[in-house]
C-alpha cells in the first residue's frame, strides 16, 4: 500500500483510495464525455446546443453526464479533503 497510508487504520486507508479512484474516474470520464463533442466545458456545450452549434441530442444528454461527473468530482474532492483532515489531527 502506499506509504501515505500507513499511519491511517486500514479501513480508513481503504476508503481514502476508493475516494481517490473516484476522483480520478469522474475527472477522467468527464473529459471523454466533453471531449466527444468538443465542448471546453459544461457551459460552452450548453451554450453550442442554445446556439444551434451542436444538435440538441445527444448532446443534452452528454451535458446532463458532465454536470453529473462534475458534481460528483467536487463532492468526492470535499470529502477526501474532510478525511485528510481527520487524519492529520
Amino acid at each position: 500500500m502506499n506509504p501515505i497510508y500507513d499511519s491511517l487504520p486500514p479501513e480508513r486507508a481503504l476508503e481514502i483510495e476508493l475516494i481517490a479512484r473516484l476522483i480520478y474516474e469522474t475527472r477522467e470520464n468527464r473529459r471523454k464525455v466533453l471531449d466527444a463533442l468538443r465542448a471546453a466545458d459544461e457551459q460552452s456545450l450548453l451554450a453550442g446546443i442554445a446556439s444551434g452549434a451542436v444538435p440538441e441530442h445527444p448532446a443534452y444528454e452528454h451535458y446532463l453526464a458532465a454536470r453529473i461527473l462534475a458534481d460528483t468530482h467536487q463532492a468526492a474532492r470535499e470529502t477526501m479533503s474532510q478525511h485528510l483532515k481527520e487524519a492529520n489531527r
